[in-house]
């Protein structure tokens, strides 16, 4: 129960120290943004369209009577639409990382400058594109690990009694858990841990994972809240990744009257889109 505390708690420094840097935290929002206007349309698609794709997918229903043709394909359609947006929130994350990855490399960064007790980050040393490139391929591994618990979490919500009460629990912990695992690579992944490591290091604290990524999946559940969440998840999941391998953190790290500026009181050069440091 102390590590679920541990990893909520991450999760709300993340969102204080975004809100302490208010450019960082409106360059982050950036590719949230574009993430959404193409979700929504997805979304809006499979709203208008769903039920023609559902009758297409079962002909063999076309000469049942009324009303069960209707049932059926209703409640198929509403399925559907529900394992949209189980995936959509499972794929927002990794999509949203991928189109901004200079946006949220840069952020981290920061975060790791700030609260260590050296005032330094660890950097991958890699260039951008080969970061990207890593990054691309770890989250279609992590999307088709997500997609394998959703097939089954659908298939078992078929279950009476357990598929309304029990899955959808379960399925708020492993969206959580693959929701923290997204956002730590982007601090992990500058430390050079790869992907099968990350997964053994988070699977060794689960309920401080949980404790981060579960309640931001239910967050993000909610229309536009993830876009608004996303800079201060980064830089939270920054601070668990810390935790995780046991990285001393500084305390109380950069008063709020020092906004987006650097020790010296020169302008972040982080805050800006371009490649990170090192690339």
């Amino acid at each position: 129960m102390r590590d679920l505390g541990a990893g909520f708690g991450h999760l709300l420094k993340g969102q204080r120290w975004v809100a302490r840097h208010g450019r960082s935290y409106g360059f982050g929002l950036v590719p949230g943004l574009i993430t959404l206007v193409l979700y929504v349309g997805v979304l809006i698609a499979l709203a208008l369209w769903g039920d023609d794709f559902v009758g297409w997918a079962t002909p063999f229903a076309d000469d049942w009577s009324s009303p069960w043709l209707g049932l059926f394909r209703g409640f198929l359609t509403a399925v559907l639409f529900a394992l949209a947006l189980l995936l959509a929130v499972l794929t927002f994350t990794a999509v949203t990382l991928l189109v901004g990855q200079p946006f949220y490399e840069a952020l981290s960064e920061r975060v790791d400058r700030d609260v260590s007790p050296d005032g330094t980050a660890p950097g991958s040393g890699l260039p951008l594109w080969r970061e990207l490139w890593i990054s691309g391929r770890d989250s279609l591994r992590i999307l088709v690990r997500a997609a394998v618990w959703g097939v089954l979490l659908f298939a078992l919500g078929f279950i009476p009694v357990v598929g309304q009460t029990v899955v959808p629990v379960v399925g708020f912990f492993v969206t959580g858990f693959f929701l923290t695992e997204e956002l730590a690579a982007v601090a992990l992944q500058r430390r050079g841990v790869e992907l099968r490591d990350r997964l053994a290091l988070l699977r060794s604290r689960k309920t401080l994972v949980w404790g981060f990524g579960t309640p931001l999946g239910v967050a993000f559940l909610v229309p536009f809240v993830a876009v608004f969440l996303m800079p201060g998840a980064v830089a939270g999941a920054t601070l668990l990744a810390r935790e995780l391998l046991g990285e001393e953190t500084r305390d109380g790290a950069d008063d709020p009257s020092e906004g987006d500026t650097a020790e010296g009181g020169t302008p972040d050069p982080e805050v800006s889109p371009g490649p990170a440091p090192g690339h």
